[in-house]
């Protein structure tokens, strides 16, 4: 699929904001963990990517209530839907100047249209040494899904069956959905949020 830019200006790829704050001390200490001089882009994008993925838990697969929206407070506890963990991502590639946007799709909610739906985040990142965005899904594996770091080939946690009325949303957006933020923000249950409350559409 073609993904597009929301914008051609790659600073509002790189803004900080109330929930992509990447300037709090938690993050600013994780990126000097994280990275260092040595890495190229690349390295640097697969680590971040794969920190968030591997190292922050959703919450769906622990079975958590707790509901986490700002990118500290996902890495504070190590928790989020796949909302949140886009936040954390955006922050940690923002904090060293790699453009980070964010992509959606509208997927079933678990095994069956009667299930009901709801739109998934992952980010869409600016690779200057290739001059291309690629879409990385930091959601975390588990059986079934398989995500990996992959500049060539997508290799997303979830193929979607327009037979199904799922859909790929081509656009990488400036900012987390509105919607999205709107959910994380008035549910103080994580699982009751992720079973009735999620948005279904942009």
């Amino acid at each position: 699929m073609q993904i597009t830019p929301e914008s051609s200006n790659f600073d509002e790829y790189l803004k900080e904001s109330e929930v992509i704050n990447y300037s709090h001390p938690l993050i600013s200490k994780t990126v000097k963990e994280l990275f260092n001089e040595e890495q190229s882009e690349l390295e640097k994008v697969k680590v971040a990517y794969e920190f968030v993925r591997d190292q922050v838990s959703h919450s769906w697969d622990i079975q958590s209530n707790k509901v986490t929206c700002k990118a500290s407070d996902v890495l504070k506890y190590k928790e989020g839907i796949c909302y949140a963990k886009s936040n954390l991502l955006a922050a940690l590639l923002r904090a060293i100047n790699i453009p980070t946007g964010f992509c959606y799709q509208r997927l079933m909610l678990f095994d069956s249209p009667e299930g009901g739906y709801s739109l998934h985040a992952l980010n869409g990142v600016y690779l200057k040494t290739l001059n291309r965005w690629v879409r990385l899904d930091a959601r975390g594996n588990k059986q079934g899904v398989q995500a990996e770091f992959s500049v060539h080939e997508e290799k997303l946690a979830f193929n979607i069956r327009e037979d199904l009325d799922e859909i790929d949303y081509p656009i990488i957006y400036t900012s987390p959905n509105e919607k999205t933020i709107a959910t994380l923000d008035t549910n103080a249950n994580a699982l009751i949020m992720y079973t009735q409350n999620l948005p279904d559409r942009l």
